[in-house]
């Protein structure tokens, strides 16, 4: 199966508000896939419900070839989930927090100590383990972030705005670390506000009020918004939500 993510028909309703409106997408091995659209688009609940932090209403969620509704567990196993927000334990160590995780994960032994290593080397923090969590700056917060979701090799990456705390020089290195992660095949989905950041997407899903208004590659996007191959993402990002914005006003 070279689907590591299945989602048909996804739907969640808030009391009368439905926040996602049939969703779906499938996302292969090596892809990176970026979630955008507007503050209040519904982007972030779809995110929890693909990582399995939240039920869906309706539809079907496939990860790793499991079923998120009955084998919730399983499917977790394969995900790394790196929050928008800083969410480790800041008051321990660098060192603490990959052992806490990685044990969680199931790793002890000769296996914590190989992933643990490995994760170091990759995002820098050789150095900074007996360090507080707390008292790294932003950019080394999103390393130590991205480590632990790493530590148990996940097939899927959730990646929730992870740059949106950090300056341009770091996002950049940041970027390059995730297409490293694709190219090695991981399957990567991504929620970023900064709309250079989706051209570096292999697939693009924009979303504004529970609903899918355009599905594809960059350039696919870019030709849904009647725009050339050249155009910034941000206009046609801008001119795709503006366009479902005025066939919502006249509806009503």
């Amino acid at each position: 199966m070279s689907d590591m993510l299945s989602v048909k028909g996804l739907s969640i309703s808030f009391g009368g508000l439905k926040a996602v409106n049939n969703f779906a997408i499938n996302i292969e091995k090596g892809q990176l896939y970026g979630l955008i659209g507007p503050n209040g688009a519904g982007k972030t609940t779809t995110f929890r419900i693909l990582c399995g932090l939240l039920p869906a209403t309706s539809g079907k969620v496939e990860v790793a070839g499991f079923d998120l509704r009955t084998a919730r567990a399983s499917a977790r196993r394969t995900v790394g989930y790196v929050a928008q927000f800083f969410s480790l334990y800041s008051i321990f160590s660098v060192g603490f927090n990959l052992k806490f995780y990685g044990g969680a994960y199931g790793l002890f032994g000769n296996k914590l100590k190989t992933a643990m290593d490995a994760v170091v080397r990759r995002f820098g923090l050789t150095g900074l383990i007996s360090k507080k969590a707390g008292g790294l700056n932003d950019g080394y917060k999103k390393r130590l972030s991205m480590a632990v979701a790493l530590m148990h090799n996940p097939d899927i990456l959730f990646l929730d705005e992870p740059t949106s705390s950090i300056d341009p020089l770091a996002r950049r290195l940041f970027w390059r670390s995730i297409n490293r992660l694709a190219d090695e095949g991981k399957a990567i989905i991504v929620t970023t506000h900064f709309m250079e950041e989706a051209e570096y997407c292999t697939r693009i899903a924009i979303q504004d009020r529970g609903h899918m208004l355009a599905l594809g590659s960059p350039k696919e996007v870019k030709a849904v918004a009647g725009l050339p191959e050249t155009a910034n993402m941000n206009e046609a990002f801008i001119k795709i939500v503006k366009a479902y914005g005025e066939a919502g006003s006249a509806d009503d």
